[in-house]
């Protein structure tokens, strides 16, 4: 059995396990023997016979010594599937006992306990914030970003703050296809899958249309548009593995964080709202045909990130550039630029992490909507 097939049968045996409230991992790794064992030549059929045999086969198992198998193992191969509830259980190897029926809670507080999320530009800022936030909510985080350093560091912080493996660090360039593709490769074979993908990544280059360079039109389309179509494309894969292993009980999600900017015009920002105007597009269209997986594509559009660097850097943040360009009539410190774009959000303040937190769990609580831009904006951009 090649590398693939490996890789692609952990995400089915994943979803087979997934009971609609919990969650679990499956590690593929270097395994002799196992509980449960798949003979390969079942295995050489389409990915529909496959579950089905994979269903029937752990239907027995689990009859039989009313628990689920710790270990999997492929007959005439070196590779098998480590399963646990916790990464930690699966990498270790610890008992994994839990019985045939159980259910998760179903509690709010409850909702993102125990999922796997991956946030890409997750090493830091509003990326960072929302890592924090889904593993605070009991949740296991790939850190996903092209500052390569920063995610291992950032990842480092967190597990030996929690003294536990939450957060697991990524390479990632969303707009090269290679790239995203080695990255949902390595989550498959790290955990079988995940539940949550949150396209976060993004690039802000502000300018006329008169002056704006077709380069820097095109990096931030790049990233912030066709980062998310490249995104989508690997991620809904996987999660559609995941479904058809779960005999359709399975339901994920891709989320998107868009922007105010991708509901109204941005003045002299246009390549950056356009971009977020087209991933709205995206989002309406993919969910439309990902629904038949059973995966949710919804989007966040938040308001100005007042607090983050784009803002608030005292050197190159754009209180500073906007002070300096007079564009905020009368102000003459930073403080009176930044009450001016206070005034206008109704709630009187930017947006912050939390406000986007919240609108991530609740598109994931919520099992009857799809193909929304939700925002969170204060109350400045009101929808129709």
């Amino acid at each position: 059995m090649n590398e693939k097939a490996i890789k692609e049968l952990a995400a089915i045996i994943r979803g087979y396990f997934f009971d609609s409230e919990s969650s679990i991992v499956v590690h593929t790794t270097t395994l002799d023997a196992g509980d449960l064992i798949l003979k390969e030549s079942v295995l050489t059929l389409e990915h529909k016979d496959q579950s089905l045999y994979v269903q029937e086969s752990i239907d027995t198992y689990s009859k039989k010594h009313t628990s689920y198998p710790t270990s999997i193992s492929i007959e005439n191969s070196s590779l098998g599937y480590i399963l646990g509830n916790t990464f930690e259980e699966a990498i270790h190897r610890k008992p994994f006992n839990r019985k045939v029926g159980y259910k998760g809670s179903s509690q709010r507080s409850d909702i993102m306990k125990g999922k796997i999320s991956c946030v890409t530009g997750g090493a830091q800022g509003f990326g960072a914030g929302i890592v924090r936030g889904l593993i605070e909510e009991g949740g296991f985080v790939y850190i996903a970003d092209m500052n390569e350093k920063g995610a291992i560091e950032f990842a480092t912080l967190l597990n030996e703050e929690y003294k536990s493996t939450v957060a697991f660090p990524l390479y990632v360039d969303v707009s090269k296809e290679e790239s995203v593709e080695q990255m949902i490769d390595t989550i498959a074979s790290t955990t079988g899958g995940f539940d949550l993908f949150v396209s976060n990544a993004g690039v802000l280059k502000a300018g006329s249309v008169k002056e704006m360079s077709l380069r820097d039109f095109e990096f931030v389309t790049q990233v912030d548009y066709t980062g998310f179509f490249i995104c989508t494309k690997f991620a809904s894969r996987l999660l559609a593995l995941q479904n058809l292993g779960s005999k359709g009980l399975y339901m994920s999600d891709i989320i998107t964080i868009s922007s105010k900017s991708g509901l109204e015009g941005s003045n002299k920002n246009g390549a950056y709202a356009g971009a977020k105007f087209g991933t709205i597009g995206l989002t309406q269209s993919f969910a439309l045909e990902l629904i038949s997986d059973n995966i949710k594509v919804n989007a966040v559009c938040p308001g100005n990130f007042l607090d983050g660097p784009l803002w608030s850097d005292p050197e190159k943040g754009l209180f500073v550039q906007y002070l300096h360009a007079n564009k905020v009539p009368g102000a003459k410190t930073i403080e009176d630029v930044r009450k001016f774009y206070e005034s206008k959000v109704p709630i009187s303040r930017g947006c912050r992490t939390e406000d986007v937190l919240r609108a991530i769990c609740y598109i994931v609580e919520q099992k009857y909507e799809t193909g929304q831009a939700v925002p969170v904006t204060g109350g400045q951009v009101m929808l129709n």
